[in-house]
């Protein structure tokens, strides 16, 4: 009979059923979709504003009290050398990444070439913050023949104004001298200027009809009703006296008649010129005006960027320098490791449009129009709001 080494006839292992009343129960909450915890500190708080964001504010910021930043600050400490302060420091110079070809930084450097040296009246009382002592000191200037004082019509000549302005009197003489008239005709103006004092009109029998067309051409002279109509860059008197020199070699050559022709078109010319109002001007102030407008618009649609129409006086140079990169250490490392650290200067607003226009300047010729106003906080230093 067989020997059996196993008890059981079938090797292998049989599970057991388990009866239905013990089986897990299941969980009414299987059905809804499983989402992650939402912590304070992480970045799934969409709804969450930056702290960082300069385009986002908290509120008013703390008033303690008008600032005097800029006087303090200003190294001048009388009128001439506020003149040459401020036409020293309009532009900033060319970074060495300026982000722009040959042929545009030709085009802003010939364009700040070619401004006139002009200087606001608002701009010299903003450095000085003396009123009294320095109208004083601006008409012992003017009378003494160092300065002149030039009213520009049309723009205003209250302190938002772009109409009241100070040159240099060296400055002047060096762009007559420096400009494309006749030798003869540049030293009949300077003495014409000299002569008429701190005035701004000419008149009407100080130069013939050709005289001033030739002044005129240049930008040396104006007439009131060109500017109140906002010439460019160089302003031309309405129905200015032409001669084209194939009619006038022709009417030479006609006699006697010819030459009385000429006679009378030349009267009737000098008395289009003595019944015009004249006034002195520079060449090209209609573009430096214009780029001073430009820069106080842009200066105050960057402020009116915050919520409150404040903003410290750090963050909004920031904000006129745009998002360009530095030369600090953590800019200069990113650019080493191929990291973005910043837009260059040349696709800026403030190079693109306003040819480098400093920060400090256009908040000095703002603070003098009564646009904005500086004041102390106590914490993140000095504040500006907008008027």
């Amino acid at each position: 009979m067989p020997l059996r080494i196993t008890s059981a006839p079938v090797s292998g292992i049989k599970k057991r059923k388990t009866p239905a009343s013990s089986r897990p129960r299941a969980s009414p909450f299987a059905s809804h979709a499983r989402s992650k915890p939402i912590t304070s500190g992480g970045s799934g708080g969409a709804l969450k504003p930056k702290l960082d964001d300069p385009d986002l504010d908290s509120g008013p910021l703390t008033d303690v009290g008008l600032s005097h930043h800029i006087p303090e600050t200003a190294p001048v400490d009388n009128v001439l050398e506020a003149l040459k302060y401020v036409r020293d420091s309009m532009f900033e110079e060319l970074p060495a990444r300026a982000g722009m070809n040959s042929t545009r930084i030709a085009q802003v450097l010939n364009f700040r070439r070619s401004l006139p040296p002009l200087v606001s009246v608002a701009h010299v009382h903003t450095l000085l913050d003396a009123p009294t002592k320095v109208e004083r000191e601006i008409m012992e200037l003017a009378i003494a023949g160092r300065i002149r004082r030039l009213i520009v019509p049309g723009r205003g000549n209250d302190a938002a104004g772009l109409g009241d302005c100070l040159v240099l009197t060296e400055d002047w003489e060096k762009l007559v001298r420096e400009s494309v008239l006749d030798p003869v005709l540049q030293e009949k103006f300077l003495t014409v200027l000299g002569r008429i004092g701190n005035t701004c009109a000419i008149p009407g029998a100080a130069f013939s009809a050709s005289e001033y067309t030739a002044l005129v051409r240049s930008g040396f002279i104006v007439s009131s009703s060109s500017l109140a109509k906002g010439t460019s860059s160089v302003p031309s008197l309405p129905n200015l006296p032409t001669t084209a020199p194939a009619a006038a070699a022709s009417r030479a050559g006609s006699g006697s008649a010819g030459q009385s022709g000429d006679a009378e078109t030349g009267s009737q010319s000098q008395a289009q010129f003595h019944t015009a109002t004249l006034f002195l001007s520079l060449p090209n102030t209609g573009p430096y005006l214009k780029l001073l407008g430009a820069g106080r618009d842009h200066l105050i649609s960057l402020l009116k960027k915050s919520k409150s129409g404040e903003v410290p006086l750090y963050l909004l140079r920031d904000r006129w320098d745009g998002a360009v990169e530095s030369e600090r250490s953590f800019s200069v490392a990113k650019r080493a490791r191929g990291e973005f650290a910043g837009i260059l200067p040349g696709k800026t607003k403030k190079w693109k449009d306003l040819y480098g226009m400093s920060f400090r300047w256009v908040l000095e010729e703002a603070i003098g129009a009564g646009l904005v106003e500086i004041f102390e906080t106590g914490s993140v230093g000095p504040g500006v709001r907008s008027l």
